[in-house]
């Protein structure tokens, strides 16, 4: 398995979007923690995206896991930089 650092960009014009969707995402991504694929995400503090630190087969694999996002489905997300990531220290090391 690689772990993958999956950045999210939001147009600042879909935040009602993402309002409407936020409860379906939330499910999603507490469904892939609870199964281990999702090792944390959350959004920035600048409300212009999110961070998601993903394992997953391949990047193929990954990209089909994130077409299941409830914000993919409500054209919540206007950008997406995927970057295999190898964490050595913390609390994620080892996990790649």
């Amino acid at each position: 398995m690689t772990v993958f650092a999956v950045e999210y960009v939001y147009d600042a014009e879909s935040t009602e979007a993402r309002d409407a969707s936020r409860p379906a995402h939330r499910e999603w991504t507490a469904g892939l923690a609870q199964e281990g694929t999702l090792l944390a995400s959350g959004p920035y503090g600048d409300g212009a995206g999110a961070l998601l630190i993903l394992k997953a087969a391949d990047e193929a694999a990954l990209n089909e896991i994130l077409k299941q996002d409830p914000f993919a489905a409500a054209s919540a997300i206007s950008g997406t930089r995927i970057t295999a990531w190898a964490p050595v220290t913390g609390l994620l090391a080892g996990h790649a």
